[in-house]
């Protein structure tokens, strides 16, 4: 969501540090890799021709890079690493604690936070109601 905002390299660091956010609690589920695949889809064509599906040797450098990017940039990165945890059903500890550091990096407060994760919801369910109106 909104990543076609993102210059070239805040666009190559995203997909970095979302391979880390499904990374954290494992291997990739189908869910979370249909998610990777859509948003380098959404990323670009040029991007998605150079990016290769490998996690960085050094996280705390892109965590870096974005922590010195403006607001907008880390919101539009922190919404995205928040879709991405909540992908699939399973509430996971490991996942939290990765998006808390973050978020602090980022200097995220709650309630910038909590508007964000409203628009991971809302995007579900407007899905969901989709789905519901075309298949009756």
């Amino acid at each position: 969501m909104l990543l076609s905002l993102l210059n070239r390299k805040e666009k190559l660091k995203f997909l970095d540090l979302a391979m880390h956010m499904v990374a954290v609690d494992g291997e990739p589920t189908k869910i979370e890799k249909r998610l990777l695949n859509r948003m380098l889809a959404e990323v670009g064509d040029d991007i998605a021709a150079e990016y290769t599906f490998k996690l960085s040797k050094d996280l705390e450098e892109t965590i870096s890079f974005f922590s010195n990017t403006s607001t907008a940039v880390k919101n539009i990165v922190f919404l995205n690493l928040i879709k991405t945890s909540m992908i699939d059903e399973f509430y996971n500890t490991t996942e939290h604690f990765f998006l808390e550091d973050i978020r602090l990096e980022f200097d995220i407060d709650d309630y910038k936070k909590k508007q964000l994760i409203r628009l991971v919801y809302n995007e579900r369910d407007l899905r969901e109601r989709a789905k519901r109106i075309v298949q009756h």
